[in-house]
């Protein structure tokens, strides 16, 4: 029976990581297998296996929504001349590839995963960095790695808020001893991030003196980890778990900017390496104001938090236009959220029409990039609603005619058997597994939480490092969730290519889950 709970999480590794099948034939694939070991085994009766491929229908169109709107954004700031001015902003920083994608993907990436959270910040930066001459493959590689530490925060806070919400005694002291411990055990694995995607960079596409191309920018990555790490220590202190990736990500991108810009801690020659052989740099002189081109991101931000923290603007974009389906043929715990408004999709088109107006170009512009956009991820949906109905039938199988608990509580009680004595290290590598599968840190917690707890408690552990360490691991596992990366191959238009990317992003997500675990242990063994 284990094998089979596990189906969802083996059968698309030995398809897309092993056979290298592309995600739209091993998703396909992988769903039907998924699907009928959990009507013949499970127990999973038809029309419970129809409202989980309904849900998953329902949640692709929100996906594609939003990958809609961050191609829109980006094509539209293409046509508008924008991003060859970013570009020229980053040229008077550094022209040093490691330097962007640390402040691009990591840093940027980050603030938008504290204001938006489910996906979005990969699909904005590793467009982005296409744009700014990346290689397809880097930008998405390096794109999944850095959503990762801000992923525990996310979204001002809910992996936490939402994550733990079901949890007895769940109240503001315990959310905010869990975010305190959190960036607490992030001290030391969340100070690795920066090197790691340094160095997955250059190991994979780096072509001389991959050695010294790390170790000569060691200094100035370390230091950009240590200050994001330790600006968000104590932003959780002192306001809870809502700001921390915002408040942190921004700390970080003032420091980067201000040493990047003197060279202070950077090696004298710049690596280039990661450029893209069809890229062409352009030596006209731009007349658009650095601040005009990077408005439209700027907005993107602002309509973030301010639909997310202001509570009238939360309510009004939540309640009207809501496409919510609830109650799935019936079954009260089968539902799909899609509040139009809300929806970071929604903020992207909106920044888009914003950005013709303040850099004043024909609206025309917006039309092409809509085109673009729709032909570029036209056959991306298919293989999103094969994936998300897999992941709903494994999530759903807890109803089933057997009287079985579902899938995942299957996996994670035999994992605490055979398991318990060592669950320190173990702990998020749970969390990263419920990513990996259901590709939300939030789901991934809401799910795991209780038994996460249960265990801390049967083996008299710290309950708070153990969650942490539940949360943690969880974003480790947006690295390598299939429907992130599916997305993200999307937007940069390189369908096919989602095992090869998995591939890559495999180590560094279990890499930080053993640094999670560390330091679980570390701080167990020093404070408890």
């Amino acid at each position: 029976m284990l094998l089979v709970a596990l189906s969802a999480v083996i059968v698309p590794f030995i398809f897309l990581v092993l056979l290298r099948m592309s995600a739209l034939k091993g998703m396909i694939i992988s769903a039907i297998v998924v699907t009928c070991l959990a009507i013949f085994i499970w127990g999973m009766q038809g029309n419970v296996i129809l409202a989980s491929i309904l849900q998953g229908t329902h949640k692709t169109f929100t996906i594609l929504y939003i990958l809609f709107g961050a191609l829109v954004l980006l094509n539209t700031l293409r046509q508008t001349g924008a991003v060859t001015r970013i570009n020229d902003g980053f040229k008077k920083i550094s022209a040093d590839m490691r330097v962007q994608v640390v402040i691009v993907a990591f840093l940027f990436g980050s603030l938008i995963e504290g204001a938006s959270g489910f996906g979005t910040p990969a699909m904005v930066t590793a467009p982005l960095m296409v744009a700014l001459g990346f290689r397809p493959m880097i930008a998405v590689t390096t794109a999944l790695i850095s959503d990762s530490v801000a992923v525990s925060f996310g979204a001002v806070g809910t992996p936490v808020l939402v994550g733990l919400s079901t949890l007895k005694d769940a109240d503001n002291h315990f959310f905010q001893t869990t975010a305190e411990r959190i960036t607490t055990l992030d001290f030391l694995s969340g100070v690795f991030i920066p090197i790691i995607l340094i160095s997955t960079m250059i190991i994979f596409f780096g072509k001389n003196n991959k050695l010294r191309s790390i170790v000569e920018i060691l200094p100035w990555v370390s230091l950009i980890g240590i200050v994001y790490v330790s600006a968000s220590f104590a932003y959780a202190f002192l306001f809870g778990a809502e700001f921390v990736a915002i408040l942190g990500s921004l700390t970080g991108l003032v420091v980067a900017v201000i040493t990047a810009s003197k060279g202070l801690l950077l090696p004298k020659n710049e690596w280039k390496e990661g450029l893209d052989d069809t890229y062409t740099v352009t030596t006209t002189e731009q007349s658009m104001p650095l601040l005009t081109a990077w408005a439209p991101y700027l907005m993107v931000v602002s309509l973030l938090l301010l639909t997310r923290t202001v509570p009238s603007i939360k309510y009004v974009t939540t309640h009207i236009l809501d496409f919510s389906w609830s109650n799935i043929l019936g079954f009260s715990s089968i539902s799909s959220d899609w509040q139009l408004l809300y929806s970071p999709g929604t903020i992207l088109v909106l920044s888009a029409f914003f950005a013709i107006f303040v850099q004043r170009k024909p609206i025309r512009d917006i039309s092409r990039a809509s085109i673009q956009s729709l032909n570029t991820i036209k056959t991306t949906g298919i293989t999103l609603i094969a994936t998300l109905a897999m992941v709903h039938v494994f999530i759903n199988s807890g109803i089933n005619a057997h009287d079985l608990i579902s899938m995942p509580e299957y996996i994670a009680k035999n994992m605490a058997t055979y398991l318990g004595p060592v669950w320190l290290f173990v702990a998020p590598f749970l969390g990263a597994l419920g990513s990996f599968i259901t590709g939300s840190a939030t789901v991934s917690t809401l799910t795991f939480s209780p038994i996460q707890l249960n265990i801390a408690n049967a083996i008299g552990a710290d309950p708070y490092t153990i969650l942490a360490a539940q949360i943690i691991g969880a974003a480790a596992g947006n690295m390598i969730c299939v429907h992130n990366v599916v997305a993200v191959c999307a937007v940069v238009n390189m369908p096919g290519k989602e095992g090869s990317v998995i591939r890559k992003t495999l180590g560094p997500a279990l890499l930080y889950c053993l640094l999670v675990g560390v330091s679980a242990y570390l701080i167990t063994l020093i404070f408890f």
